[in-house]
């Protein structure tokens, strides 16, 4: 058979209402799509496997390489499958159909690459963030990415329905009733909720950060989707609502690298002003002697209700409670000792009352004599 006999025969010949030499465009059509679109996945593949072997920092063109080596492979088979479908005359209602496929095809491509690259991202998020506090950084991940990936694929649900001839207003306004029905219901949980992601994402504090907050003091052992667990100072674990907590000022010592100190002590109004002098600068000497201690300042600050009140001010350079209670004791029994050699004593707290006068309705009465003893013999 000749070449022009195999082109009229092709011509000629027909299936399913088609011409053979239509099916044959549409099949080589087919099958270039689908080699084309496997080498390029396999290429993005490739570049992925490659950067992630090199550890290399992830910029936006790898997490572009690394969504599409993300590409169904099903997927590509009925991309390819269309293709070759456009290029025949079909008949009655099927071009439409086949619309109707490429867009579902796209949308759940679309989806696929939605949903890695919300992973890579969260992904990327944790591995930023989790270095001091992964549990936390691990549930927030896991909420975000939960949250993302429901938005994306009830969008691509909604398009498809919508491509496919159903009318969706009312669906999405029942969606809409249902959504204000079960978030009031759950009003305070969805509110820790949020507030759980706000801590993940702010971090006013972390696991292991020992804070203050209202009147609980202790170290954050556990930051949960509702509630926070706190180990107490006294032994107990405290449970807060996040909401609750966010509410209240929050102490957060991790970040302190000095602590700052004042403190004061009176002596009586009897001190001379040259031992009053001398104080001042015996405290300068016993701070400045603390290798643990910076020295700020020490005055005679007033003259107070029970004696001479001085302030003194120091900077601990270690952040631990236990080292400042440690060298304030030092220093204490140090200011003692000073005292003591200078002769000066620690001013009592006492009160005075000075009665200049009293009312005469006050004034006490002289009680009457003692009547002495009857005369033995003498009756009544």
């Amino acid at each position: 058979m000749d070449i022009a006999s195999a082109n009229a025969w092709l011509h000629a010949e027909t299936f399913w209402g088609m011409s053979a030499a239509s099916l044959l465009i549409a099949t080589v059509a087919a099958v270039v799509t689908y080699l084309v679109l496997t080498m390029l996945q396999g290429w993005a593949v490739a570049r992925a496997r490659r950067a992630a072997s090199e550890h290399r920092q992830r910029g936006p063109a790898q997490l572009l390489m690394e969504v599409l080596s993300g590409t169904s492979h099903l997927l590509i088979v009925l991309a390819a499958l269309l293709v070759g479908a456009g290029m025949l005359d079909l008949p009655g209602r099927w071009p439409a159909r086949v619309e109707q496929l490429w867009f579902l095809a796209v949308a759940l491509q679309v989806g696929l690459w939605g949903t890695r690259a919300t992973a890579l991202v969260v992904e990327r998020y944790r591995v930023h963030h989790g270095g001091t506090s992964p549990t936390q950084i691990s549930a927030s991940a896991t909420l975000m990415s939960w949250g993302l990936r429901t938005l994306l694929w009830a969008t691509v649900l909604l398009a498809i329905l919508s491509n496919v001839g159903v009318n969706i207003t009312a669906f999405v306004a029942s969606l809409g009733v249902g959504g204000i029905a079960i978030a009031l219901a759950v009003q305070s949980v969805l509110g820790d909720l949020f507030a759980s992601v706000a801590i993940a994402v702010d971090k006013p504090f972390e696991v292991g950060d020992f804070i203050v907050v209202g009147g609980v003091a202790g170290t954050v052992q556990q930051i949960g989707v509702k509630t926070t667990r706190i180990s107490a100072l006294s032994g107990e674990q405290v449970v807060m609502s996040n909401t609750d907590l966010l509410k209240q000022t929050i102490n957060n010592y991790r970040y302190m690298r000095e602590r700052r100190i004042v403190f004061h002590f009176r002596v009586p109004y009897g001190t001379s002003a040259e031992a009053a002098e001398a104080i001042s600068q015996a405290v300068r000497r016993i701070i400045e002697a603390e290798p643990k201690a910076r020295f700020d300042r020490a005055h005679l600050q007033s003259f107070g209700e029970t004696g001479l009140t001085y302030e003194v001010v120091y900077i601990v350079l270690d952040p631990g409670y236990n080292v400042y209670m440690d060298l304030q004791q030092k220093i204490n029994l140090a200011l003692m000792r000073a005292l003591q050699a200078l002769d000066v004593p620690f001013a009592v707290p006492e009160r005075r009352v000075h009665v200049a006068d009293l009312p005469a309705a006050w004034q006490l009465q002289t009680p009457p004599p003692a009547a002495g003893p009857m005369p033995v013999g003498t009756t009544a």
